[in-house]
């Protein structure tokens, strides 16, 4: 939904940690942001897309129809050269249909076994897109960050595979880099870089400024 001086945005997860991560990285353009906890009527879509693309387009679409407000859809997930690309579209799900982190990574490092540091190339991907409350996809961007699948989990920050994943160039997982270098140099980062800009060029007319963030949303109730 638009109001009169620039668009409420909904991010369309119920995954707490990528919902503050995400908020984050929007929270310095001053687009005043929401997230499903602030609609009890939210649906759970269920992820039938075979892309990132296609659960993005669909987690933004049919919660947008649903709620009647602008709703950002996110799709992201890890996928590793030596296993021709999973485990992808189901990082989330990869051990089995209740995963926890633990067990998803458990194993992959157990299908990986054996395999020396030079071929557990990976990359992690993000795909966003933003729809109206038509269901109409209105932007949409993808973007990823390479490394490498470590033997063993390193670092407590993060979420997902970032305890195995790691950013060659630094010799840390993104397990171990701080949330300041994270934002930087994820795949979500750069991908919600080139979202805002794209947003930003769609209405730029209603971009509010920095000072007119509304603090009070669940968003940002990370304490």
């Amino acid at each position: 939904m638009v109001t009169e001086d620039f668009p409420v945005l909904v991010l369309g997860t119920h995954n707490a940690k990528k919902k503050r991560e995400m908020a984050l990285l929007l929270a310095a353009e001053g687009w005043e942001l929401r997230s499903l906890a602030d609609y009890p009527q939210s649906l759970e879509v269920e992820e039938t897309g075979t892309t990132f693309a296609e659960n993005a387009r669909l987690k933004a679409s049919v919660q947008a129809r649903h709620l009647g407000v602008w709703v950002i859809g996110e799709d992201s997930g890890l996928e590793v050269d030596a296993l021709d690309g999973r485990p992808g579209i189901f990082s989330a799900r990869y051990s089995d249909p209740g995963a926890t982190d633990e067990r998803n990574n458990d194993k992959l490092l157990e299908e990986l076994a054996g395999l020396p540091l030079e071929k557990r190339s990976a990359r992690y991907v993000c795909h966003i897109a933003l729809s109206d409350a038509e269901g109409n996809i209105l932007a949409e961007v993808e973007r990823n960050c390479r490394g490498r699948i470590l033997f063993e989990r390193s670092g407590h920050h993060g979420f997902g595979y970032d305890p195995l994943f790691e950013i060659v160039e630094y010799h840390q997982t993104f397990g171990q880099l701080s949330d300041t270098v994270k934002s930087c140099l994820s795949h979500r980062a750069r991908a919600m870089r080139a979202f805002v800009r794209e947003i930003s060029r769609l209405l730029p007319e209603r971009k509010p400024p920095k000072e007119a963030i509304t603090s009070n949303l669940t968003t940002f109730r990370f304490g």
